[in-house]
C-alpha cells in the first residue's frame, strides 16, 4: 500500500498506513509491523485513500457493524478508541516517551510521533530529555514498583499504571544546571544503548555479521546488566543528577527514596487542597 501511487486526494498511503509497536517490539526486536490508521478523519476523507479504506471495508466493516457500542458501529473505519486527548497532547511534538505497560525491566524509550503505539503500551506526550531521564531514574522507578502492580512471579514483571505510578509521581524541582545534567545524562544513556541495540561499523554502515541481532533486546541487556559497566556507569551518572535535583545523597537506599516520594506526594497534595 505504501508503494503505491498517490491517491486521488493527492496524498500517499503513507499518510494512514503506519508502523504500529506493542510492549514486546520495545522489550525484544522491534517487528516492523504496520496498521490503517484514519485517526478522526470522516467517511467521505477515509474513503480517498483507496487500498487502505477497501482493505478496512472487506476485513473490518463486517464486525463492526454490529458492535453494541453506537458510535464504534458507524464509525467502522475509525480505531475503537480513538484517543483524541492524546492525538491533542502529542500536536506539535516529533517524538514522545513509550513503556511497556507490562514489563520485567522498567524501560523507556524514544518512540517517533509517526509511529502508533497500541494498549500493550503507557505512552508521554513529552519530547524533552529532562523527562526521559526523570521517568529512568531510579527514584520513579523504586515509586514505580511500590505503586503498581507486581504479577504473580518477579520474572513476569509489573504493571505500571499511569495514575498511581505516573500521576502522583512528585517530580523534583530543579535549578536550570541540574535540568541540563539531567537531560544530558538521559541523552547519553539513550545513544550508548542504541549503540548496542544497533551496532554499526566506523562507516557508520549497520554490522549484521558477527553479531547475533535477535539477542540484542533491551530485556537481555537489563538482564545482564551488571555485565555491562557502561550500561551501569551511565545509570549511575542519571541518579545521581535526579537526586541532586532533589537535594539528596547520590547514594540514598530505596527505602529513603520510596518515604522522601511520599512524604513529598502528601506535602504537594496538601497544598493543591
Amino acid at each position: 500500500m505504501v508503494a503505491q501511487p498517490l491517491n486521488v486526494n493527492g496524498r500517499p498511503n503513507s499518510d494512514v498506513v503506519l508502523p504500529v509497536m506493542n510492549g514486546k517490539d520495545i522489550t525484544d526486536r522491534n517487528r516492523g509491523m504496520y496498521t490503517i490508521n484514519f485517526g478522526l478523519m470522516s467517511f467521505d476523507e477515509a474513503c480517498q485513500y483507496d487500498l487502505p479504506f477497501e482493505h478496512v471495508k472487506r476485513v473490518v466493516k463486517p464486525t463492526r457493524v454490529n458492535n453494541r457500542m453506537r458510535w464504534r458501529a458507524e464509525n467502522w473505519w475509525l480505531y475503537g478508541s480513538p484517543a483524541s486527548a492524546m492525538r491533542a497532547a502529542m500536536k506539535g511534538l516529533k517524538r514522545y516517551i513509550a513503556t511497556p505497560r507490562v514489563s520485567k525491566h522498567r524501560v523507556f524509550v524514544w518512540v517517533d510521533v509517526g509511529v502508533v503505539c497500541n494498549d500493550a503500551t503507557d505512552v508521554f506526550a513529552s519530547d524533552d530529555d529532562y523527562t526521559f531521564g526523570i521517568l529512568h531514574s531510579r527514584m520513579h522507578e523504586v515509586w514505580a514498583r511500590a505503586m503498581g502492580t507486581q504479577l504473580r512471579e518477579v520474572e513476569s514483571g509489573f504493571r505500571y499504571t499511569p495514575t498511581t505510578c505516573f500521576e502522583t509521581f512528585p517530580f523534583p524541582r530543579p535549578t536550570d544546571e541540574q535540568r541540563e545534567a539531567i537531560a544530558e545524562a538521559a541523552r547519553e544513556l539513550n545513544r550508548l544503548r542504541e549503540g548496542w541495540l544497533n551496532p554499526v561499523d566506523a562507516e557508520g554502515n549497520p554490522v549484521t555479521f558477527g553479531v547475533d541481532l535477535r539477542r540484542r533486546t533491551l530485556t537481555n541487556l537489563y538482564n545482564d546488566y551488571d555485565g555491562h559497566t557502561w550500561l551501569v556507569n551511565v545509570h549511575n551518572r542519571l541518579n545521581a543528577a535526579v537526586a541532586a535535583a532533589y537535594g539528596w545523597d547520590a547514594d540514598i537506599g530505596d527505602e529513603q527514596v520510596l518515604e522522601r516520594l511520599l512524604a513529598l506526594n502528601l506535602e504537594r497534595a496538601e497544598g493543591e487542597g
